[in-house]
Parts: C-alpha cells; sequence; structure tokens
C-alpha cells in the first residue's frame, strides 16, 4: 500500500522535431532524465519529418535510458509515410510507442495515451454537419477521444495520467495564433481525462501556448512542447510529481 501511495517523479517532453544529424543531441536529455526522474513521457512529434533516419537518430540517445519510456506520436510524425518504421524503431530502444492503450511504469503509474486531433474548443468546437469531409474531420477527433477513452479504462491504477499531443483544453494553446488554435487540439479529448478520474494531463503542439491549464473538472494539464519548456524555464523536459 505504502508503495502505491507513493510519490513517482514523472519526466515529460514533447516536440523534439529531432532531425537525422543530431547525433548526440538528446544523449544529454537521457543522461539527465535517468538522475531526476522515474519515467519519461514523451508528447508527439518525436521526428522532424516522420524520416526513418531521424526516428534512428533518436532511438540511438532514448536507448541510454535507465527509466521507463513511453510516447506519442504527432502530426510532424506522419509526414514521411513511416509510421510504422519510426513505432519499430522506438520500441526497439525499449520507448513504448501509445495509441489508444497504455503503459505502466514500476507498477505504480499508469499512461494512458493517444495521439489526439483538431477540431475546436468548448463553443467554438467543429461539429459533425454538412460536407461528408468535414464530418470525417470530426470523426477523427471523436475516434481520438474513444480510444483514450479505452486505455483509460484499462487501468486498474489509482495513478494515472494521460498523454496526448494535441491539446485538450483551450488555455494551453493561449499565446499561439488565434487562428490556428481550432487545429492544436479539442475539447473533445478533455472528457475522458475528467471522467476517468486522471491525476494530471500532459500534451505538445502548442510550441507558443501556455505551460499549464485545467480541465473542466480541475485536472491540471500541461504543456510539454519543448519550445514552451526552453522559454519558461530555461530546460528541455519538466519534473512532475504525481
Amino acid at each position: 500500500m505504502a508503495e502505491a501511495s507513493a510519490t513517482f517523479r514523472l519526466a515529460a517532453t514533447g516536440d523534439l522535431h529531432c532531425r537525422q544529424d543530431q547525433h548526440g543531441r538528446f544523449r544529454e536529455l537521457a543522461k539527465v532524465v535517468n538522475g531526476e526522474a522515474e519515467g519519461l513521457v514523451i508528447a508527439g512529434d518525436l521526428t522532424d519529418h516522420g524520416l526513418v533516419e531521424e526516428a534512428e537518430t533518436l532511438a540511438e540517445a532514448l536507448d541510454q535510458l535507465r527509466v521507463p519510456c513511453a510516447a506519442v506520436l504527432g502530426n510532424h510524425d506522419y509526414e514521411g509515410n513511416a509510421v510504422r518504421e519510426i513505432v519499430r524503431i522506438l520500441q526497439a530502444a525499449k520507448v513504448e510507442v501509445l495509441d489508444g492503450d497504455h503503459a505502466v511504469f514500476h507498477k505504480r503509474l499508469g499512461i494512458a495515451g493517444v495521439k489526439g486531433f483538431g477540431g475546436g474548443f468548448e463553443r467554438g468546437m467543429l461539429q459533425a454537419f454538412g460536407e461528408p469531409l468535414v464530418k470525417a474531420f470530426v470523426q477523427e477527433a471523436v475516434n481520438e477521444a474513444l480510444k483514450l477513452e479505452a486505455a483509460l479504462a484499462q487501468l486498474d491504477l489509482p495513478k494515472r495520467v494521460v498523454l496526448l499531443h494535441y491539446a485538450p483544453i483551450a488555455t494551453t494553446t493561449e499565446g499561439e495564433d488565434v487562428d490556428i488554435r481550432p487545429f492544436l487540439g479539442t475539447t473533445r479529448l478533455a472528457a475522458p481525462c475528467d471522467a476517468f478520474g486522471a491525476l494530471a494531463v500532459f500534451h505538445g503542439h502548442a510550441h507558443h501556448g501556455a505551460e499549464e491549464g485545467r480541465t473542466p473538472r480541475g485536472v491540471p494539464v500541461y504543456n510539454v512542447a519543448m519550445p514552451v519548456l526552453k522559454r519558461t524555464r530555461d530546460a528541455r523536459f519538466r519534473v512532475v510529481d504525481i
């Protein structure tokens, strides 16, 4: 019981945008995480253009981790049409890539992960009406929310967090150009987090957004996109006690 209630020190980052010529850039990150946290989550955009070579460069660094690591993919990771190979490379480096499923760190912390999708927030959320392409866009967001719900439902642990690429609330997109905010996330992703009692939500994607916010029921939401952390903390990851 004591072990289940103990604080879990979780490192979180996102939007690494690793390029194939950046050998060594993330080795230091792995080394510091090893000394400061019990696990690492990465909130998408691991690669810059979704290239196999970029994934190989990042995997070389992440293979130095001595703590468990889970990640979701971001929109950049889909650009090169090599998702299966990118996932295989990361998994070979002991990174659990989540897409509607979950990881468990040290039998104490559960991580439910999906990429998520856009569509807007609250009263400005796009609805499934009109042209088939609009309905398909909305359905993708609905599907991601349903996948997240399924992943959370599988977790029978008192400590559980959510890992996304897209934002589940508008607050953490503040600072971005107003015109692009609907494409940075959707409120549909917040409902499963509230319904299943997540203790925290981590996302990226909003490079110029705000660092923190809360879901409608008060779950802390952390924007851990690396550009945000560099601007606010002069750091490449953030440690949160869960």
